[in-house]
């Protein structure tokens, strides 16, 4: 497969996980909100497991697999410190991911965080993104 092509996938399947990482510690604000084993909260519940597990991790999944794809197409790439950055970023993105997966799991028990930590979480994934975008369209070091 021609490597633009790679990358366009690449790219969309990190948009499908960046959409996810912005949306998930959204929905946790709100079911934090709500009332345990109230209708609303089962319906977070089901919104969030259904996110997690039928959009963000295939996407995540695809992204390092075409990721890694482009490293075997083009191992130049890590010979630039730009690309060790950005390659730092993911890993710490796939790190909230997890962190994301686990704070879903303790909601579904009815163990949930404060409004105010799943806020402060929600900015984790908006904060690497803009380091991995600067890094991968800038070049800068």
């Amino acid at each position: 497969m021609d490597y633009l092509w790679i990358k366009a996938l690449h790219i969309i399947a990190v948009m499908s996980w960046m959409a996810g990482l912005l949306y998930l510690p959204r929905l946790f604000v709100y079911h934090a909100m709500v009332e345990a084993e109230s209708v609303r909260a089962q319906t977070f519940k089901l919104m969030e497991r259904r996110l997690l597990k039928a959009i963000m991790n295939p996407a995540m999944i695809l992204s390092w697999t075409l990721g890694l794809w482009m490293f075997h197409q083009n191992p130049e790439l890590l010979l630039m410190p730009w690309m060790w950055i950005k390659f730092f970023c993911v890993v710490m993105m796939t790190a909230a991911h997890m962190v994301f997966a686990r704070m879903r799991r303790q909601l579904e028990q009815n163990i949930a965080l404060s409004g105010k930590a799943y806020r402060w979480w929600n900015e984790v994934p908006t904060v690497l993104m803009i380091v991995i975008v600067i890094m991968a369209v800038a070049e800068p070091f």
